[in-house]
């Protein structure tokens, strides 16, 4: 059973800087893995799949550039999932195992658009009053 729950949160200053490097790191890690498979589709190669775009964009991408591993895991391999997911969409439109409307190709995400990361599994913790999102800390939250 999948859950959603809506609720206003209230970070503090040091919440909010690691919430846009969150943010920002996620886009920057869909960003480079969309430019990488759309280089390849140019070259005339086939998409790698997510686990290679996970041992190429997170593993060996934290070893380059360290600000990569101030921020969790889980978000960026679940965007990732959803680059995935979207190629998927896009070549199952075209192909029309997909019904309704054609879905066009996954796009560049940028600093102006909405603003995203998503925790999955058992990395967040809600309580009453608090929800513990990992490399983050506790934020106060309203339901």
């Amino acid at each position: 059973m999948k859950a959603r729950y809506k609720y206003r949160i209230y970070p503090n200053h040091i919440q909010i800087t690691k919430l846009n490097q969150l943010f920002g790191c996620c886009r920057y890690v869909w960003n480079q893995s969309l430019a990488h498979c759309n280089q390849l589709y140019v070259n005339g190669f086939k998409k790698p799949s997510y686990t290679g775009l996970t041992k190429q964009f997170i593993t060996q991408a934290k070893k380059e550039l360290l600000w990569l591993k101030d921020v969790a895991s889980t978000p960026l391999q679940q965007s990732l999932k959803d680059l995935d997911q979207a190629y998927r969409n896009f070549f199952n439109s075209c192909t029309g195992k997909r019904k309704g409307i054609k879905v066009k190709p996954p796009k560049f995400k940028s600093r102006r658009s909405k603003q995203t990361a998503r925790f999955v599994g058992a990395n967040y913790k809600i309580g009453q009053d608090k929800i513990y999102l990992p490399k983050v800390g506790k934020i106060k939250i309203v339901w």
